[in-house]
């Protein structure tokens, strides 16, 4: 590096590259690739600190929760180029993102790298030129508050997870994890699956019918449609009238049956029919505020089908290619060059009359805002349209920088209007018209309304989407429904009485939308930690998807009833609401880390709070049996064991309980008292004698196993102990193919599927052919060369001269013939060989032949562009090869204190306080030590 250049550090290739751009030859910029170093697990730590203090969490607790932090192994190599890049630099911009996270990544490389040339820190929301040339000159002071929050957040989140995980490993099964935010997540989902399986369905009945103008007819601008709403004064009850045990709960409306409905309708048709009230009123309808992270996660998922991940990975790869600006934040402000950007736009797509005479300005932030400054949009000061952006964007890139453009300038557009019309009719019943209980109806009322939009206003640009209504009835209803111009007192005649029947629905169950919305409602998480829970609570087995459905499994019952009877403090909303909001005033500096952390660990004498480690002592006996067994009625109760969940009901008269495995597929809500017998039913053939093995004399069974149905043999008793060390002989088994049924196989059918694999023949050269079914199919065998077979019946009757004719076929799939590339990209700017998709033995990756990166959890080969492959190789290359870990002997860790630097220092002369590095062979992480001795900002002030 010529001398004068200066180094920049942001977090990921991509954005390297974006910056390297617009900075010039001047400068260097390099990424980090996210943290370089974090909290050992305590098993990774040096011999002399696993008897210490730090040996339970990698922190001492007792010396103001002192951290030890150590460098990622994967990162050596990283810092190694990072040191050495900043020994030919004259000054250094940390150019991590502006919220926690990327404020600890610059101080972590500040700790790290030791730097002796002037600091600066350098941030923005956008990557445009503009922007980037902006920062360079218009440098902060590190933020020591922000940078104390994520730590006590890092630090919080490693207490709670090392102090409780293990209580679930003892009582639930091993494996398990519990976390500040994904705990109550996982009991939200659990709370509205328990509210599915204690409802009860109701019944009600309404009439539906078309009525028009006398003497006009039927004609379609004439004709409209109508709803009973009363009878004789009393509103008829609706499905919002009704508890979620069934009940009316408003006593006051009439609940009309089958009958009495049906007794309606008829006289209806009959009745003489005016109208006895219209209204109209003018409609106004609002944009809605420019996307935060969680509106548009929200969105992406109702209208693009896009997960919280894939929503986030998508738009982070938008902001590092300078399309959008910073995706997380939860501010709904627009800066006032975006505002004239979005306005512009809009009145040169759409018209002068479109955009409001004065800009619209939307709520400062959320209550405990504090993330970036500005709501997500698109960057620059002029925003480049769908169009203009279509050669560069594709799939999933393209639909969410639409979806981002159009509410952003929907945003600044002007109100939609139109009229509101509501009708009224009344309809005299013929005498007799009674109920099904014998009340007799003298009148009825319907009524009917109907929206009509004169003047569009925003919604030229883009509607919000909605989430579905649990009792239906939403404006969306009568939207563009025109009525007939009609005035009280007019004669109708009806055309159409028709009684409808309903059902009262259940809680709709969350999905990823409806649940970060909830989760923001209550204050739990921010944006930055949305994705990642809802994401963490399905990959730890807690909750599962059906659709867009997000289902609790039993597993998550029996954690969340452990959680609420033993911790009830830390799975409370409230508690973990203010928890979010005490790291919000540290980082604003109004709180002290060390005094917060000690009441949360070590509780609160004066206010009689109890803190998290005398909560894991004080737990007294848990019954491990009791928090896993989850009551379905009648007797019968779902219980969480070691294999799984099973469903148990008593035996009678003393006899062994009744049990039966629970597979995925069936929901807690669906799992009533009818279908646990229903299962305990099936579960009578489990070991079901299907007869003898006239070859062997072994009993033949039918077994209903956690992985489906099978057949085995009962194996007889040894006479003699097995000698140690010899091999078990196992039973032959054999499971059924998927056209079988457990409770109808016979004993030939069994001891051919025992029999398996089946020879069919040898070939010309007398190497076996064999037909068996495996993980995926069915399938044939020759030494090393396998082909699939179309269905299960084949490997019984497939020929020889059918399995050759197979052979001679090109292989299609497997080892011995290479798949086709998924996709194909154009030249790596790094390697400059050519880049593809590929299709491996763990999945599909990403290669340029030198280089192999494999996809990350939603990446599609499909929707991979190119810009998204040539980042995971440069990712990969950063992080440097995997190498085995070797023991080797270590060397004692020397350690002595640092101090966080203040704002000040982090500028100009940035002097790192001396730390040694904790040296130990090249197969162990580096590690480094913080001290107690921070200065905070009420420090400063005292």
């Amino acid at each position: 590096m010529t001398a004068g250049r200066k180094l920049v550090i942001v977090e990921s290739p991509a954005k390297a590259k974006k910056i390297g751009e617009y900075l010039g030859a001047d400068y260097r910029v390099d990424a980090s690739v996210g943290h370089i170093r974090d909290l050992p697990q305590p098993r990774d730590l040096p011999a002399e600190l696993k008897k210490g203090p730090f040996g339970k969490f990698a922190i001492n607790v007792e010396d103001n929760f002192d951290p030890y932090y150590v460098v990622d192994a994967d990162k050596k190599k990283k810092v190694t180029e990072l040191r050495r890049a900043l020994k030919d630099a004259d000054e250094l911009f940390l150019a991590t993102d502006e919220d926690r996270e990327g404020e600890a990544i610059a101080w972590h490389l500040l700790e790290v790298l030791k730097p002796k040339v002037p600091v600066r820190r350098m941030v923005f929301h956008e990557i445009t030129k503009e922007a980037i040339q902006r920062a360079v000159n218009e440098t902060r002071d590190l933020d020591t508050d922000l940078v104390d929050a994520q730590e006590t957040r890092r630090v919080l989140d490693r207490l709670y997870g090392y102090e409780v995980s293990p209580v679930l490993w003892r009582k639930v099964k091993q494996g398990l994890s519990a976390g500040r935010v994904q705990s109550v997540a996982t009991r939200m989902v659990v709370e509205r699956e328990r509210e599915r399986m204690a409802f009860r369905s109701a019944s009600y009945w309404d009439v539906e019918g078309d009525f028009a103008q006398a003497g006009k007819g039927a004609s379609a601008s004439e004709s409209f449609t109508a709803r009973l709403s009363g009878l004789d004064g009393r509103r008829v009850a609706t499905g919002r009238d009704f508890a979620d045990d069934g009940t009316l709960r408003t006593k006051a409306a009439v609940h009309l049956d089958a009958a009495g409905a049906q007794a309606v309708a008829e006289g209806a048709r009959e009745a003489d029919v005016v109208v006895s009230d219209v209204a109209e009123k003018p409609y106004t309808r609002r944009p809605s505020a420019p996307f935060t992270t969680s509106t548009l996660q929200q969105e992406a998922s109702r209208k693009l089908r896009m997960n919280s991940q894939t929503t986030m990975r998508t738009a982070q790869r938008l902001y590092e290619n300078g399309y959008i600006t910073y995706m997380r934040t939860d501010s709904t402000t627009l800066s006032s060059s975006a505002i004239t950007a979005a306005r512009s736009q809009a009145r040169d797509m759409y018209g002068a009359e479109y955009v409001p005479d004065s800009p619209r300005v939307y709520g400062r932030k959320a209550k405990n805002a504090q993330e970036a400054h500005e709501a997500i949009r698109p960057a620059g000061d002029r925003f480049r349209t769908p169009a203009q952006v279509a050669g560069e964007l594709r799939g999933q890139e393209y639909a969410l920088y639409e979806l981002i453009w159009k509410r952003t300038v929907a945003s600044q557009m002007a109100d939609a209007k139109g009229s509101t019309a509501t009708v009224r009719l009344t309809a005299t019943l013929p005498e007799g018209t009674r109920g099904g209980d014998g009340t007799a109806y003298r009148s009825a009322e319907f009524s009917a309304s109907g929206t009509v939009i004169t003047f569009r206003g925003f919604l030229a640009a883009y509607e919000e989407g909605r989430d579905e209504s649990r009792f239906g009835g939403d404006e969306a209803d009568g939207m563009g429904r025109r009525l007939p111009r009609l005035s009280e007192g007019v004669a109708l005649e009806t055309l159409r009485a028709e009684a409808q029947g309903h059902q009262t629905s259940p809680p709709a169950r969350y999905t990823e939308a409806t649940l970060v919305k909830a989760l923001e409602e209550k204050g739990i998480g921010r944006p930055s930690t949305y994705a990642a829970t809802v994401g963490t609570i399905q990959d730890r087995g807690y909750v599962r998807s059906r659709g867009s459905a997000l289902i609790p499994t039993w597993l998550a019952f029996a954690v969340t009833q452990l959680l609420e009877r033993h911790f009830p403090t830390l799975v409370d909303y409230d508690f973990t609401a203010s928890m979010e909001e005490d790291l919000d005033r540290i980082a604003r500096g109004d709180e002290q880390r060390v005094a917060w952390l000690r009441r949360f660990y070590f509780g609160d004498e004066a206010r009689s709070v109890e803190g998290l480690r005398d909560l894991v002592e004080d737990l007294g006996e848990i019954d491990a049996r009791g928090v896993s067994t989850i009551p379905i009625g009648d007797g019968v109760v779902v219980r969480v064991g070691r294999y799984g969940p099973y469903v148990e009901v008593e035996g009678e008269d003393g006899a062994e309980p009744r049990r039966a495995t629970v597979n995925d597929e069936v929901a807690p809500d669906e799992m009533t008292p009818e279908k646990a017998r229903e299962l305990l039913e099936a579960a009578a053939d489990d070991g079901r004698v299907l007869g003898t093995d006239p070859e062997t004399g072994h009993e033949i069974v039918a077994r209903a196993g956690r992985y489906g149905p099978y057949v085995t043999e009962v194996l007889p008793e040894p006479e003699e102990a097995p000698k140690r060390g010899a091999r078990k002989v196992k039973p032959r088994t054999g499971s059924l193919f998927a056209s079988m049924d457990l409770a109808t196989i016979d004993l030939e059918t069994a001891l051919r599927l025992m029999s398996l694999p089946r020879v069919v023949g040898v070939d010309a050269e007398g190497v076996e052919i064999t037909a068996q079914n495996g993980r995926y199919g069915p399938y044939l065998k020759k030494g090393t060369d396998s082909r699939s077979l179309t269905s299960e019946e084949q490997i019984f009757d497939i020929t020889l001269d059918e399995a050759l004719e197979i052979y001679s076929q090109p292989k299609q799939r497997g080892r011995a013939a290479a798949k086709p590339p998924l996709k194909e990209f154009g030249e790596d700017p790094v390697s400059g060989r050519k880049v593809t998709v590929k299709d491996g033995r763990f999945g599909p990756y990403v290669t340029d032949g030198e280089t192999n990166a494999t996809l990350r959890k939603g990446d599609e080969p499909e929707e991979l562009t190119q810009e998204r492959a040539f980042e995971l190789l440069a990712e990969k290359r950063a992080k440097g090869p995997t190498t085995r870990k070797r023991a080797a002997r270590k060397t004692t860790a020397k350690k002595t204190t640092a101090k966080k630097a203040t704002a000040k220092n982090a500028t100009a002369t940035k002097a790192t306080a001396t730390k040694t590095t904790a040296t130990k062979t090249a197969a162990k992480t580096t590690a480094t030590k913080t001290s107690a001795t921070r200065t905070t900002r009420a420090a400063k002030k005292a």
